[in-house]
């Protein structure tokens, strides 16, 4: 039997907190977002959702809204995530990443909270010498967005070690889609997704898409990514709280285990729009790995995670929607 509880989303206004949010609600749980709205919206939040806006990061902020609101457990979002830009600015995603990240487990631990689930990535592996990737690959990050990350992972190992938080570490893989009834969907203000940058281009909020290189060592010279539908890992961390509030640990990969390349992906959101894309060939991105694909066992015998849009098509077509609605009211 499932204990339902009052969970703190840090990051619950963003892209994948928000459908978090919905998710936990939907499993009985007791949201409650802390968010400084830097790159997220109130307005993705489920109604009747407390929200603070705040830093994460902020000690006494975070104490306060455990207190207040009786928290259980947390699950953190919070941090900045473009892997270019973190090459640029590595100072940014230490800072917004591993700094904010001790301040935050340093409130939980004065708290007494118990459970914490921490949103990952798959770009703590760097250049991986399995494919699929499985847990216990080497991790090389080779991005300051990575590092930071990984960093925060050793850190959450060790305050969990040292003051007995359960904790589970989920690495995304990428993200994309929206919630198919259309309530939310991805509306980060510096975009950088594929899938969400192609359905842009699809519905007339762009002119066209880039390509960041073809001399890739793939099959047709773009990068490989294993996309997973933002509903699918929004699950995946309400059974991940589930999990680690029994007394549990987990590393685990959030991905469906295969991946498409970026023009494999163009020609599907060519297919599914109906649209002929405009579509230009530049040069790679610093910190790309040319192959990221999930190794997903211990994610699915462990968590008995299901996924229900284990679909590319499907996935695209939720991005559409979600675009479209944008376009139809003035989005640009």
């Amino acid at each position: 039997m499932t204990v339902k509880q009052k969970v703190l989303v840090a990051g619950g206004g963003g892209y994948i907190g928000s459908h978090t949010v919905d998710a936990l609600l939907k499993a009985g749980h007791s949201p409650v977002v802390l968010d400084d709205m830097s790159s997220g919206s109130a307005d993705m939040v489920p109604d009747g959702v407390p929200v603070i806006v705040g830093d994460a990061g902020d000690v006494e902020l975070v104490k306060k809204t455990l207190v207040q609101h009786d928290v259980e457990a947390v699950i953190h979002f919070a941090g900045s995530i473009i892997v270019s830009e973190s090459m640029d600015h590595p100072l940014k995603y230490y800072k917004n990443n591993t700094s904010v990240s001790s301040n935050l487990l340093q409130a939980v631990v004065d708290c007494g909270i118990r459970s914490f689930v921490f949103s990952s990535t798959a770009a703590v592996y760097g250049v991986p010498d399995i494919v699929p990737i499985p847990e216990a690959e080497v991790r090389k990050p080779i991005s300051p967005y990575g590092k930071s990350k990984l960093a925060t992972e050793w850190l959450l190992e060790d305050v969990g070690e040292a003051h007995g938080v359960n904790r589970a570490v989920l690495r995304y893989f990428n993200v994309a889609g929206a919630d198919p009834g259309g309530a939310r969907g991805q509306g980060s203000k510096i975009i950088t997704h594929l899938i969400k940058i192609a359905c842009q281009a699809a519905v007339g909020l762009r002119d066209g898409v880039e390509i960041f290189g073809e001399d890739y060592d793939t099959p047709d010279g773009t990068c490989i990514r294993d996309y997973v539908h933002v509903c699918d890992l929004a699950d995946a961390h309400v059974t991940a709280l589930e999990y680690v509030s029994r007394g549990k640990d987990i590393i685990a990969n959030c991905g469906y285990g295969r991946g498409y390349s970026v023009k494999e992906v163009l020609a599907a959101v060519e297919n599914v729009s109906g649209k002929k894309l405009n579509i230009s060939i530049g040069k790679p991105r610093k910190g790309d790995p040319p192959i990221l694909c999930a190794e997903n066992k211990r994610i699915t015998e462990e968590l008995h995670w299901s996924p229900k849009y284990d679909d590319l098509n499907y996935i695209i077509e939720t991005a559409l929607r979600w675009e479209a609605s944008l376009a139809k009211n003035g989005y640009r």
